[in-house]
């Protein structure tokens, strides 16, 4: 049995059991992170001696009658922006290559007290400002599928190791696709929350009001486990919601009624690759099949969602890296330095202008939400793009790769819905499709219930690269 490919909840019940022992799972995974780790690059620091004493613990813990529940003993890693108690944080960039926290993240503090093991922090586009998994200073991360191919960003280690088997769960963040792009691209399962279900606390910022934490999983059930840990009201975030948490998995698998579906009609199917296409296509005829309806929609401002994201970003992004890169542009990747400089070059006028359009974006979503009860539409235009690409074929349209996988995501960043990403399908060539799902505010076990009744109805979950 290799028991580094498990879902969570079977690794959970073999630990609380004692058919398993928390020490053999992390040796399991220490192993498999010494076998793929040379040819993805996932990790910048692996905490080996840390997680085995740890699991020690957690094996005596667990053997004496104190076992916490189904995260206990489960070995986890955190994209590298996530601060962690005395280890080294270093947001993807050498600027601070040298920070080492005080205190840990909300969310981190929140999976250790799960009894969650720790096997280290991950790769990252520098500063989480980019979708791809390139990162000139500690290198590129790639894919597990084909390692001529990225991994997607900017949680590109979380994606990465998880899909490889690597790690049973990872922690990413989202500010205009960074969980779902990797996700999608490397065929595992990744949930941005509402904005301020889960908190930001101790996370590196890149753009406020456009953040998010989320899990990142094989299953989406696993998912829902994870996700159940870090929500909930946090006083230390200001933009955190204190708003009750539901039981995400007691509500996964029960039975509802019928869902319908919107899928819009504007801007989701080009430029598009025509693999994605028929992937999602058939996705929504499983969707039918199960029962639920599926209508087209409308959301007009949804083909103003690049633009105005960008905008905002960018502006927000240089309000929380300006001292950076005063100080160390020199220092900065030049991609990453560029995106910075032209937030200094966003007027107060485009920002105000940019941030009016969301709001009435985020109405014309509200809206349409009201007579659907999720969206339903491709994570991104392409699967993984080689390594070194910086144009690609989308359809009839030649585009760049960073618009072909971030127009698809930006909208849920803009709204602050919840968002999923699952897989759906290969490409010609072998690579992972991801299936985007979008749902109300603060309604992720809709979304995850949809999720978990298409993953049970295909095999695309089941599939596991060539690394790994």
């Amino acid at each position: 049995m290799d028991i580094s490919s498990l879902p969570i909840i079977e690794m959970a019940h073999l630990l609380e059991a004692g058919k398993l022992s928390p020490v053999e799972l992390v040796e399991a995974h220490l192993e498999r992170i010494d076998t793929t780790n040379e040819t993805l690059n996932a990790f910048i620091t692996v905490t080996r001696e840390e997680a085995r004493s740890a699991a020690k613990q957690a094996e005596k813990a667990i053997r004496n009658g104190e076992y916490r529940g189904a995260l206990h003993g489960i070995p986890i890693a955190f994209k590298d922006l996530f601060n962690t108690a005395a280890l080294r944080t270093t947001s993807g960039t050498t600027v601070m290559a040298d920070f080492f926290p005080k205190e840990d993240a909300t969310v981190v503090a929140k999976l250790r007290e799960a009894g969650a093991i720790l096997l280290g922090k991950l790769n990252m586009n520098e500063l989480a400002f980019g979708p791809t998994g390139e990162n000139l200073h500690y290198g590129d991360c790639l894919n597990p599928w084909n390692n001529s191919h990225l991994s997607g960003g900017s949680s590109s280690g979380s994606a990465a190791t998880v899909a490889a088997g690597a790690c049973a769960a990872t922690l990413g963040t989202d500010t205009g696709g960074s969980i779902r792009i990797p996700a999608s691209l490397c065929g595992i399962v990744g949930l941005k929350p509402t904005y301020g279900r889960v908190s930001l606390y101790g996370v590196t910022p890149l753009c406020w009001s456009m953040d998010h934490v989320g899990p990142m999983t094989r299953t989406v059930m696993d998912c829902a486990l994870v996700l159940q840990s870090i929500a909930g009201h946090d006083p230390k975030d200001p933009t955190s919601q204190d708003r009750p948490v539901p039981n995400y998995m007691e509500l996964l698998t029960g039975s509802g009624p019928p869902l319908r579906i919107g899928v819009p009609q504007e801007h989701v199917w080009a430029p598009l690759s025509e693999p994605v296409r028929f992937a999602v296509k058939k996705a929504l005829q499983t969707f039918t099949d199960l029962g639920s309806s599926v209508v087209e929609i409308s959301i007009p401002l949804l083909t103003e969602s690049v633009e105005v994201s960008t905008t905002i970003m960018g502006a927000e992004a240089i309000a929380s890296n300006g001292a950076i890169l005063e100080k160390h542009g020199s220092e900065l990747d030049p991609r990453v330095k560029e995106r910075l400089e032209l937030g200094k070059a966003i007027s107060a006028t485009d920002y105000i202008q940019a941030q009016k359009i969301r709001t009435v974006l985020v109405q014309q979503t509200r809206d349409v939400l009201q007579s659907v009860d999720i969206l339903a539409f491709p994570t991104c235009s392409i699967a993984a793009p080689q390594r070194g690409v910086t144009e690609i074929n989308a359809g009839d349209a030649r585009i760049p790769v960073l618009h072909a996988l971030t127009r698809l995501t930006r909208f849920s960043n803009l709204t602050g819905y919840p968002a999923i990403s699952l897989p759906c399908g290969l490409s010609h060539d072998g690579l992972p499709i991801g299936l985007q799902l979008v749902g109300r505010p603060f309604e992720e076990e809709t979304l995850l219930h949809a999720a978990y009744d298409y993953q049970e109805a295909t095999e695309w979950h089941l599939h596991r690269p060539p690394i790994g």
